[in-house]
């Protein structure tokens, strides 16, 4: 990379050391949420929502639970001034959510926006202005003077028309690029700004927005402008200070949490971290990192995949598979020391009954946010162990292995998914095991059993091979035993059986059972195995050892 020499660092540390939060490692409280999605993530669309669409995604947010939402830049276009009038004249704002409606600091524009909200009761009137070095040099040529000239203006005509309008008004006031403004230059715009609105009214807080326009640094350094301008605001007790990160860098979601330890009260952002360029900061993973400390977000994210559905339909945008909580894959395990960990975590903590969530790589239950265990975490390829497979079977279909017949399902599971070269459905990985472990009536099958008493049990067993039907009768000391001696001397075959185990088939009728046998040659060491379903526990285990016989015969047995 030969031009690196062209770059320098564009942000500016604050003058006093501001630290403060490094003492700190947990946020302690939620912050207030605003979604921007209607203005920051509709206009970074390379199609714009139409109106209906973005009638609908607002009654989305408001079902998500924002409490504050900017619905738009009614100056900036026709489509947002009809958005937003239509929200107005249609009554579609609920009492309990406070809308947001964005103006540049500019005579006209705010005239225009007033304009827009006629008919509003109540609304955050948020006015910004570019302030960075950067901008005043580049864009505007103006001194410092001129720029706080310009904000100071803007706040007062927001103040006298709000005075007017009928709507009970919140002010809100964003030093645009404030990432790449000296800080204690910010600082005195920002209390410039406060000292025209003189907010006083606990209940109605101003609204100070510190917004990483462009993400210029480490989110440490993020977390020390934010310390420094909230500790020096003027009218602090009546202010609320607010992040809007962008994540050019890819740490957005670092700057927004950095940020609230470092006195922050308030977070804008949007669904998925939809915005301009690489997008603004992603409130669903701010809010599910809450979550997972124990936190209520306040946000009802309760069924993520309804809500991602209805975000791709609306925007046309695609949440990516790795997408923190929300994406397809980002609770599957695909490996099997994975799949093993998780399976052994999830029994523990049910077992456990104390509700303490700890399961090894699982940071959050994803039942929570409505994801499955068998569709969205344990996930079947040629990669997948032991573990995972079993736990498959346990979960859709109440069979529970024994330890030495996973090894030899995850073998065949895995032969299977190399040969079709393709991802396992729980319903191929149940036809794996019913073809390779249950019904095997070759060689040999059993037609009928009859069990007499005499010095233990007798089993008479009708055998069949090649369609030739032959009694053996055979004595043992239970059942299984009988008939697996009667098998000995008909099959002519020298095994022992090593595995017995059977249960209930609890999640799928409580008539059936399911039995395990397991057998092996005592010359090569090998095991075979057979399971069994059936009504009958004694016909279950038979079944079972009838397909680990016929596995002898021909010599299967996945090792």
């Amino acid at each position: 990379m030969m031009n690196a020499g062209k770059y320098r660092r564009l942000y500016y540390m604050p003058p006093e050391p501001s630290m403060d939060w490094t003492k700190k490692d947990h946020i302690e409280r939620v912050p207030i949420w605003c979604s921007v999605d209607l203005r920051d993530g509709n206009q970074a669309l390379p199609v714009p929502m139409p109106l209906e669409k973005k009638l609908a995604f607002f009654e989305l947010l408001v079902k998500i639970g924002f409490k504050e939402i900017e619905i738009g830049f009614p100056a900036a276009s026709e489509t947002e001034y009809r958005f937003v009038r239509t929200l107005i004249e249609n009554k579609m704002i609920p009492e309990d959510v406070t809308v947001q409606i964005l103006t540049q600091a500019r005579d006209h524009i705010i005239r225009k926006t007033f304009e827009a909200m006629d008919g509003l009761e109540n609304a955050i009137v948020h006015v910004f202005n570019p302030i960075s070095a950067a901008q005043r040099e580049q864009v505007f040529k103006m001194t410092r003077d001129e720029i706080r000239q310009v904000a100071v203006d803007g706040a007062g005509l927001v103040k006298d028309l709000a005075a007017g309008s009928g709507c009970a008004c919140r002010f809100e006031y964003s030093p645009e690029s404030f990432t790449g403004t000296e800080p204690e230059f910010a600082l005195e715009v920002c209390n410039a700004v406060l000292d025209v609105w003189k907010p006083d009214d606990p209940k109605r807080k101003a609204v100070i927005n510190l917004p990483s326009t462009v993400e210029l640094s480490m989110p440490h350094v993020y977390a020390s402008q934010i310390e420094y301008i909230s500790k020096r605001l003027k009218y602090r007790e009546f202010v609320d200070v607010s992040l809007h990160p962008h994540n050019d860098r890819g740490c957005a979601v670092s700057d927004a949490e950095l940020g609230l330890l470092a006195g922050a009260d308030r977070v804008e952002g949007t669904l998925f971290g939809n915005g301009e360029r690489t997008g603004n900061v992603d409130i669903i993973t701010l809010a599910l990192n809450l979550y997972m400390h124990g936190i209520d977000p306040g946000l009802c994210l309760e069924d993520m995949p309804e809500i991602t559905d209805k975000y791709e339909e609306m925007t046309g945008m695609r949440v990516d598979e790795r997408s923190p909580y929300t994406g397809e894959l980002v609770f599957a395990a695909f490996s099997g020391s994975h799949q093993d960990a998780i399976a052994k975590g999830i029994r523990h903590w049910k077992e456990a009954g104390d509700g303490t969530w700890s399961v090894p790589y699982l940071t959050i239950d994803p039942s929570d946010i409505g994801r499955s265990y068998d569709a969205d975490v344990i996930r079947i390829n040629s990669q997948s162990g032991k573990g995972g497979v079993s736990f498959i079977l346990e979960q859709n279909y109440g069979l529970r292995l024994p330890v030495r017949m996973r090894e030899m399902f995850g073998y065949a599971v895995k032969a299977e998914s190399d040969s079709d070269g393709k991802e396992l459905s729980p319903e191929e990985i149940w036809g794996v095991f019913k073809k390779c472990f249950m019904d095997s009536h070759s060689p040999y099958d059993i037609s009928e059993v009859h069990f007499r008493q005499h010095n233990g049990i007798v089993a008479e067993v009708s055998t069949i091979r090649d369609g030739r039907r032959t009694v053996v009768l055979a004595a043992g000391n239970g059942r299984l035993n009988a008939v697996s001696n009667a098998l000995r001397k008909f099959c002519r075959l020298d095994y022992e059986v090593v595995t017995y185990e059977e249960h209930a088939l609890e999640q799928s009728s409580s008539s059936k059972a399911v039995a395990y046998v397991g057998i092996r040659d005592p010359k090569t060491r090998k095991q075979y195995w057979g399971a069994g379903i059936h009504e009958d526990i004694i016909r279950a285990s038979i079944n079972a050892l009838l397909t680990a016989v016929n596995h002898m015969a021909e010599g299967i047995s996945w090792q």
